[in-house]
């Protein structure tokens, strides 16, 4: 079986022992419904299913203070009033008995799950997980999290597996420094530092609603491009699904089916070795109906249609542009594309260049000339609506939205130009063909494995950093 489910139904013995309305959306039912509807949908069955380890507290340690470490152990003995006052020194946080068990359950199913992948004992899995981690510190528990799962993953990966590098990017509700936590450093000018500069990668969401296009457009305009250039050995995804229809934290617009194909555009990094961790999400239906999606596409199942407009909001588009801008610097690929493209298509240049596509690895070696004989004729069959100048500017316009979907879905009333549309053609050819973008001709030939029927299609934070 090539998809592993971890998990341990101990992880939904810790839950809250007093009132406190800010805590208590973070219950044992998040796995309990996540596992029920698996179940259900026969997905479960079909994964290699792992039971949960506890982590080592050397390997809590990849991450924590030791003192941490020891302050956690000593909750398993606290009575209820002295884990209330433990609980209040903290952001949104509350502690049981059964917190220390669990969040080393939590942490032990992130390194099952790396080990399981990186060995290549399975190709990919789900790690089924409470209570989160993305939001704990070195000496701190913070937003529900108490030790930081994926951080402690990737740094097992980098110390037991001899793993490089580690490239972090983040989607999550900001709202200018208005929303919790209140951090400077996650907007997107917030790039990391020193030698890290660069490698931390902030798309701040600067008002609510955001759905399906916007974080489709996120992916091909700053994580496709970026992660490509970037080249991982292993992609870890803490799979939060706060940004998912209904979440009462997130408040965004997310469908299940678009974590499905988000889903699928990461599988074609580090050889298709993705490893999910849970993360938030508390909205029972939408997490719930989100987890089975991600399951289904690391199954290789194909993804359903996107639903709803298809057209970023204004504000996701001016957050994209802004990192886009900040990255710049650091990335070839954002530098070749120009760093404002995404509000003003006409700084786009359409001129054609000579040079080839020369991606890295045997995988990446499919002739160019067959790859944009392809993408022309899928571009001829696509009707687009005429445009205002926003839609315009997004590439979903045509080659990016092809990746992601089908064509009946962009078959919408009315057409664009023809001459429009193959304008944008000659602009992802002409981008895909510098030799400088490595990472564009990895999503050109992505393009040409869905057309070819070797990569599967449909027809393809608050979470998903």
């Amino acid at each position: 079986m090539r998809t592993a489910l971890v998990y341990h139904e101990d992880m939904t013995a810790a839950q809250l022992l007093w009132e406190d309305p800010e805590c208590e959306i973070e219950r044992p039912e998040r796995l309990t419904a996540a596992l029920e509807r698996l179940r259900q949908w026969g997905l479960e069955q079909r994964c290699l299913q792992l039971a949960a380890r506890e982590a080592s507290e050397a390997e809590l340690g990849l991450v924590h203070s030791p003192e941490y470490v020891s302050l956690l152990r000593g909750t398993q003995t606290l009575s209820t009033r002295e884990l209330q006052a433990l609980s209040g020194q903290y952001d949104a946080v509350y502690f049981h008995p059964s917190t220390f068990h669990c969040a080393r359950l939590a942490v032990g199913a992130a390194l099952q799950l790396v080990d399981a992948v990186l060995t290549g004992a399975v190709h990919n899995g789900l790690a089924l997980v409470r209570p989160p981690g993305h939001h704990s510190q070195r000496a701190a528990a913070n937003g529900f999290c108490v030790f930081n799962n994926v951080a402690i993953a990737a740094k097992y990966a980098k110390q037991r597996h001899g793993l490089h590098s580690v490239l972090y990017f983040s989607w999550h509700r900001y709202e200018h420094g208005h929303f919790w936590p209140y951090l400077r450093e996650s907007d997107a000018d917030a790039v990391g530092q020193g030698q890290g500069r660069g490698f931390t990668v902030n798309l701040p969401w600067n008002q609510v609603g955001m759905g399906n296009a916007d974080y489709v457009a996120a992916f091909l305009h700053v994580l496709l491009p970026v992660a490509f250039e970037f080249d991982p050995e292993l992609v870890l995804i803490s799979a939060g699904f706060d940004s998912a229809i209904g979440d009462p934290e997130g408040q965004m617009r997310a469908t299940p089916e678009c974590f499905s194909h988000l889903t699928q555009l990461l599988q074609v990094l580090a050889g298709g070795r993705v490893c999910a961790v849970l993360e938030g999400g508390y909205h029972l239906e939408s997490l719930s109906q989100s987890v089975c999606m991600v399951v289904k596409a690391l199954l290789g199942d194909p993804a359903l249609p996107l639903s709803g407009p298809m057209e970023p909001h204004h504000s996701a588009l001016e957050s994209i542009q802004s990192v886009r801008a900040a990255q710049t610097p650091h990335w070839t690929s954002l530098r070749q594309q120009g760093s404002t493209p995404i509000l003003n298509p006409s700084t786009y240049s359409l001129e054609r260049r000579a040079s080839p596509v020369s991606p890295g690895g045997p995988k990446f070696k499919a002739a160019e000339a067959q790859a944009s004989a392809a993408l022309s004729s899928l571009l001829d069959q696509l009707h687009l609506n005429p445009t205002l100048p926003v839609r315009t500017a997004v590439a979903l316009t045509a080659l990016d939205a092809a990746l992601v979907l089908p064509a009946d879905v962009l078959r919408q009333e009315g057409s664009a130009p023809q001459e429009e549309t193959r304008a944008w053609a000659r602009l992802h050819e002409a981008l895909a063909q510098d030799k400088a973008l490595t990472a564009l001709g990895k999503v050109l030939h992505l393009l040409n494995g869905i057309l070819d029927g070797q990569v599967g299609a449909p027809g393809m934070g608050q979470g998903w950093p």
